[in-house]
């Protein structure tokens, strides 16, 4: 007679242990996350005439700009220059997240991370 999948033997034995790495990886997901969210990026540009600060939320923290380069007759270079920054910022958290969520996913893509 055929055991069904209720019938325990080894297929409860693989379905435990693929539940208990699931469970430890959302775990590991979990903690990485949580200090990712502590951490802080930076992006600068036009030579650190702009810097621009963000959290490990994605969220703007954090924004420095020299006196020199807010020209009131160039608005939009100082607009690029603000665009620039946080454009670089965001980069190093997506590189740090990818990082830090690769290493425990296998390098899967999770969406959101």
């Amino acid at each position: 007679m055929a055991r069904g999948v209720m019938g325990g033997g080894k297929n409860n034995n693989n379905f435990s242990n693929l539940m208990k790495q699931a469970q430890k990886m959302q775990m590991e997901m979990e903690k990485a996350q949580k200090e990712l969210e502590e951490k802080t990026f930076e992006g600068q540009s036009g030579g650190g005439a702009v810097r621009v600060e963000l959290n490990g939320k994605k969220e703007m923290t954090a924004i420095s700009i020299q006196p020199d380069v807010a020209d009131p007759d160039d608005v939009e270079m100082l607009q690029d220059l603000i665009i620039a920054a946080y454009n670089l910022a965001l980069e190093k958290a997506d590189e740090e997240t990818q990082k830090k969520m690769g290493g425990i996913t296998g390098g899967m893509k999770i969406p959101g991370m």
